[in-house]
């Protein structure tokens, strides 16, 4: 699985930012795929995930009502819509995939970095005050 993230940009305290991360390969559409964001000097960090076939989402407490992670129909494009961004959301971005086939229950395994098996290349997201 190969994972293609874009969307990043500057924007201002409050705005908005949609991120988009292409899958390719044979498996993808049935791949959990989720969204991890690392800032400065900090940990990657998870914010998001959505199961495969119209399976469940989980978010970071810290996202809750204002992300909102989607698929398209063939499963194989994942989107975070970013509103109400804070300066503190500013971070580099990436979408990660995990193994074909398996669930992830939200749980706190569901969070960790080592959860997942593919990477994109990250996209810098910044929000000014």
């Amino acid at each position: 699985v190969q994972l293609q993230a874009s969307g990043g940009g500057l924007v201002q305290a409050g705005g908005s930012l949609r991120l988009s991360c292409a899958a390719s390969g044979r498996t993808s559409s049935r791949s959990t795929m989720a969204w991890f964001r690392q800032a400065p000097g900090k940990e990657r960090e998870f914010v998001s995930l959505k199961n495969w076939g119209g399976g469940s989402s989980y978010y970071a407490d810290s996202v809750k009502g204002r992300f909102t992670i989607s698929r398209d129909n063939g499963e194989n494009t994942v989107y975070l819509q970013m509103n109400s961004l804070k300066p503190e959301d500013t971070a580099v971005y990436y979408c990660a995939a995990g193994s074909p086939g398996i669930y992830y229950t939200g749980s706190s395994s569901s969070t960790e970095t080592t959860s997942y098996d593919y990477w994109g290349q990250g996209t810098q997201v910044t929000v000014s005050s």
